[in-house]
């Protein structure tokens, strides 16, 4: 499935895992979306130019995406990582905290 209840997602490079499962939703970019990543595993960098904010993995500085705040999706957060599904790896059986919400399906604006 695309968007699982179990598991999390961690970095191909390094293997540190960087988001939980159920905090992946659809944001209709097309490209895997999460509202937030596991505390301390994802460290955020102004681009250069300013106009965006990359973020890569923690442990290994792996480019992971972008994240964009303020974008009006009904997350806890109101962020959407939007991360290169290449930068991740699916882990089925790694435990997430019960207390992480998941998003309503079809969640995008």
């Amino acid at each position: 499935t695309k968007y699982p209840a179990d598991g999390a997602y961690s970095c191909v490079g390094c293997g540190t895992p960087l988001y939980y499962a159920r905090t992946k939703f659809d944001s209709g970019c097309g490209w895997p979306a999460f509202y937030d990543g596991i505390p301390g595993a994802i460290a955020e960098k102004p681009d250069a130019d300013g106009s965006r904010t990359e973020i890569v993995c923690a442990n290994c500085g792996g480019h992971l995406g972008h994240v964009f705040k303020g974008e009006g999706f009904p997350s806890p957060t109101n962020e959407r990582h939007c991360v290169n599904g290449v930068a991740l790896r699916y882990e089925p059986a790694a435990v997430q905290p019960e207390n992480v919400e998941a998003m309503p399906a079809g969640s995008y604006r």
